[in-house]
């Protein structure tokens, strides 16, 4: 029997799995690490020791799990966090920490000075996406004009996925859906590099080649298999963002369905047959020729929990402390007691893309517990993703199918409210592990010992979240909507000030 290794890098921890051919998990294995902010809206990975350090420590640690002989492992998929900049010299070396996707929003004023340049509208219509904090374009022109000795000696801009890979299999490759994510470097009506845009940001001729993501980037090299422990010659994926291996392992596959990734942010892709244009929202091809993708996340969510138990909940013992701040949680009624927090600690994302958006706990009394406080939080994330889907009915887009992944689907006071503010149904599959499995079944179609339907015998479902929206969710999302538009300019004014 052939196993595949799927093996995924997140913003807190690495996760990675071996599967069989009927895609049982045989092995499953997790390393944690920081996310490092240098300073306000910036957030850095180290690509050697996060990225690539954490593939061999995981890898290593499930092949002494499982037993299995690295020549029986047919291939291997790896995801990553993005889309991220990373810098690298003529012999793929790092020339700085890896700049994170849009939590990091260094690059506010390169997104107007190219807005200017080449029109918000033109951007739009070539590259199907607005220029975000998300976009990847923006940050290497930053890299251009604020650090310019690293600039100059850079061979290779890759993103993290690209990075692994590349250490793997010594070749440099990017998938369609991450390279989309680059505007306006990426023309998504040719699905090609976009010389029009390039040529003023970086020479097209230091960006990766482009792949589909169940394309064989490469093969592992001596050097990787003595790293890793794996074997010489085993085939190794393009491979993709995370949150598009999330969304294949838990069935997102038809035209309708939606992904709802409960990580460090949430993340939602909506498969669609053709493509469909929206300045609110990303869209992209999706890992294979045909299918299309449209994009949403929010700047922070699962980031927010862990703030919290750091800052606030420190006399709880730290591996119990989210089950144990849950359970306060669950005491506060819904709409927390009068509380509502613009979860935007980091700016926010779609829909709003405002990078200068401040986070804003409002309405506090001294009868407020802990509890109220968590709850809060747990329920400005759900307004946050409720404006999300609110964006998607307006424009005729409105799921047919939800499907709800990542770790945050073990909080049920998360999960309820963000099916009660949304007024949606969220299926949860049976395996919630994640993009690694994800990875693994894209391996699997790799090497042609699975087709894309075959996910549903992989991972069936397991429950379903029904909403039961009442007075007071319809009250606290409109005054949430209310609060950040009465103090948006407030926001930005604060941001003026430090400069």
């Amino acid at each position: 029997m052939n196993f595949t290794l799927g093996v995924d890098i997140g913003t807190f921890e690495s996760k990675g799995v071996i599967v069989d051919a009927g895609g049982s998990i045989l092995g499953q294995a997790a390393k944690p690490h920081e996310m490092i902010v240098p300073q306000a809206g910036w957030a850095e990975h180290r690509a050697d020791e996060d990225w690539w350090g954490d593939f061999v420590d995981v890898t290593r640690m499930l092949l002494d799990q499982t037993g299995i002989d690295p020549a029986k492992i047919s291939a291997v998929a790896t995801s990553a966090i993005g889309p991220c900049m990373l810098p690298v010299d003529e012999r793929g070396r790092p020339l700085m920490n890896g700049v994170l996707y849009g939590v990091d929003t260094r690059a506010s004023e390169e997104i107007e000075l190219l807005n200017t340049e080449l029109g918000e509208g033109r951007i739009l219509d070539v590259c199907g996406n607005a220029l975000t904090s998300q976009s990847v374009g923006p940050k290497i022109l930053w890299l251009k004009r604020e650090r310019p000795d690293i600039f100059a000696r850079t061979a290779k801009i890759l993103t993290s996925t690209s990075y692994v890979v590349f250490r793997l299999t010594g070749d440099m490759v990017i998938d369609h859906y991450t390279a989309s994510s680059f505007s306006p470097l990426y023309d998504l009506n040719r699905m090609d590099w976009c010389r029009d845009f390039g040529e003023g940001i970086v020479s097209l001729d230091l960006l990766p080649r482009l792949l589909w993501s169940t394309e064989i980037a490469g093969r592992i090299t001596a050097d990787a298999a003595r790293e890793t422990g794996l074997a010489e010659g085993t085939p190794v994926t393009a491979g993709t963002i995370d949150a598009a291996a999330e969304a294949v392992s838990v069935g997102t596959r038809r035209p309708g369905d939606m992904m709802m990734m409960y990580g460090s942010t949430i993340f939602i892709i909506q498969l669609t047959a053709a493509p469909f244009q929206d300045g609110r929202l990303w869209r992209a091809p999706w890992l294979a020729p045909g299918m299309h993708a449209s994009m949403a996340g929010l700047a922070t969510s699962g980031t927010l929990t862990h703030w919290f138990r750091d800052r606030l909940a420190c006399d709880l013992d730290r591996e119990s402390a989210f089950a144990a701040l849950a359970d306060e949680a669950a005491e506060s009624p819904p709409g927390a007691n009068g509380l509502i927090l613009l979860p935007y600690f980091s700016g926010e994302r779609t829909p709003i893309h405002d990078p200068l958006a401040k986070g804003c706990l409002f309405g506090l009394n001294l009868t407020h517990t802990r509890g109220d406080l968590y709850r809060a939080f747990l329920e400005g994330i759900a307004c946050g993703t409720a404006h999300v889907i609110e964006t998607y009915r307006e424009i005729g887009h409105a799921p047919l199918r939800i499907l709800a992944v990542g770790g945050g689907v073990r909080n049920e006071t998360w999960l309820q409210a963000t099916s009660d503010f949304g007024d949606i149904l969220q299926i949860i599959p049976k395996k919630t592990v994640g993009a690694a499995y994800g990875d693994a079944f894209l391996a699997a179609c790799a090497m042609g010992d699975a087709a894309p339907e075959d996910i549903d015998a992989w991972n069936p479902e397991s429950r379903r979240i029904h909403p039961d929206p009442q007075p007071v969710h319809r009250r606290q999302y409109k005054l949430f909507r209310a609060l950040y538009d009465q103090t948006r300019n407030i926001a930005a004014e604060l941001e003026s000030s430090k400069q």
